[in-house]
């Protein structure tokens, strides 16, 4: 299972209804994008919070879950906070770089600031994905009546998701037993074999599932 899926079956709220916890969802979320930076900033904390007790997690795991987003929301804040100008005056700090000034200005610190608490406040808001299985998913889908189509997508891409973890981490631990990672040149020339070998076992997998349902009398249509 992934680690997602291990937290959304073991959280408190398993078994709560997905219809009220989607509902939750998107109040915390309209606040997050509407409210006041302060008002933002309560959310930020009380999902925090919710999340650490119902997931049962310390507040340094939540964190770390938290650093590859935040990686990302600080490379774009840089080129909101961040500006150009010929007028130090107008700089609160600056840098010269020839006869311009690179700097930060009042406007943009503030912009950058409220971009900041949104978008933390509307992260932390995604407690709903943690604390429902995907078996809920699928049934929040129906119940919204979006075409079979597209939740049969959704479900073979998450299926789809497993056999390329299992698939990665079969060839990978067989490179390492082989010493495939005992240096950085032979690293790199595994992990292009890898890749290589992880397309050709993907495809080789899903035709072994075409076959199956097809032998399953397979129709066109999943009952879901």
């Amino acid at each position: 299972m992934l680690e997602i899926d291990k937290l959304s079956y073991g959280s408190r709220w398993s078994q709560k209804k997905p219809e009220h916890k989607f509902a939750l969802y998107l109040v915390l979320l309209l606040t997050a994008l509407l409210g006041s930076p302060w008002i933002q900033l309560c959310v930020l904390l009380f999902c925090a919070g919710l999340t650490c007790y119902l997931l049962r997690v310390g507040v340094r795991r939540y964190l770390r879950w938290l650093a590859v987003p935040l990686a990302f929301l600080f490379t774009g804040l840089l080129g909101v906070v961040l500006s150009f100008s010929w007028q130090v005056d107008t700089l609160l700090y600056s840098v010269h770089i020839g006869h311009l000034a690179l700097g930060v200005e009042r406007n943009g610190l503030i912009t950058g600031m409220n971009t900041l608490c949104r978008s933390l406040a509307a992260l932390s808001a995604y407690l709903f994905v943690l604390t429902t299985p995907f078996s809920q998913w699928v049934r929040l889908l129906k119940r919204s009546h979006l075409p079979l189509v597209l939740i049969e997508q959704v479900l073979l891409t998450y299926r789809f998701i497993f056999i390329f973890i299992e698939e990665a981490a079969a060839i990978h631990r067989a490179q390492s037993l082989r010493f495939g990672y005992v240096s950085l040149r032979t690293g790199y020339r595994s992990l292009s074999m890898l890749v290589g070998m992880l397309l050709a076992r993907v495809m080789e997998r899903h035709k072994q599932m075409s076959i199956a349902l097809e032998v399953k009398l397979y129709n066109g249509d999943f009952h879901l």
